[in-house]
């Protein structure tokens, strides 16, 4: 199938060589969508995502090699604005904050239904995040820990929120795995601002991605856990 120049070029990574074909097979059946390249293992990914031109990475977590935990932070290390979007069989909770601390913009469970998955890297080739149910009860569980402020933090960390009340509310959104057009719609603005917002919230935070700054407003109590759990 002949693939359209604006086609989202993906690096597959996953080392079951049935499930990989499987996965691509699929995948290239919907339009805008090309797998341009394929890994099986830790380090031919981050080598082959430094080789093609890509608009994100498909990584699955237990590969051969340096795994891909340690895939997913060395892409990132060469290339901070590549979207890496974790397909895994693994569920437990730790994994979440590790995939967060690599550099990781979402996280699917595999067996998710294709149209969602599809969704899911769209949305995430566009800018946003997208985090499977686990990860979102991951999420709000650290707010919950983190909503008393414990007795060796400055009390300034939490007292000094430098995001404007519209800035929080779009954050929040953004914790929540909604999309630029998802916020726009939900707070009654147009997606350019909600862009120019998001832009303003990263040069505030001192952060290079829309999930470091959903997690460290959070840990630094920025966002409200009412805004979060609309």
């Amino acid at each position: 199938m002949t693939k359209s120049a604006n086609a989202i070029k993906i690096l597959l990574v996953e080392d079951d060589e049935l499930f990989r074909l499987g996965l691509k097979v699929r995948l290239e059946q919907e339009t805008g969508l090309e797998i341009v390249a394929e890994a099986e293992d830790g380090e031919q990914a981050v080598e082959l995502a430094k080789r093609y031109p890509l608009n994100l990475v498909l990584l699955d977590i237990g590969l051969p090699g340096i795994g891909g935990i340690e895939a997913c932070r060395q892409i990132k290390q060469q290339q901070p604005n590549l979207p890496i979007l974790v397909l895994t069989s693994r569920t437990e909770k730790p994994l979440i904050t590790k995939l967060i601390s690599a550099g990781a913009q979402g996280y699917c469970l595999k067996g998710i239904p294709p149209e969602s998955l599809i969704l899911a890297l769209r949305s995430v080739a566009a800018g946003a995040s997208w985090w499977d149910q686990t990860a979102t009860t991951e999420i709000r569980a650290a707010l919950e820990s983190n909503s008393t402020p414990a007795p060796l933090e400055k009390p300034t960390q939490t007292l000094e929120n430098p995001l404007t009340k519209r800035e929080q509310e779009i954050l929040a959104l953004v914790a929540t795995g909604k999309s630029n057009q998802e916020i726009a719609e939900i707070l009654y603005i147009v997606p350019g601002t909600v862009r120019v917002h998001i832009h303003a919230i990263l040069q505030k935070l001192e952060v290079r991605d829309r999930t470091q700054a959903a997690v460290l407003a959070i840990q630094k109590g920025l966002v409200s856990p009412e805004l979060l759990i609309k």
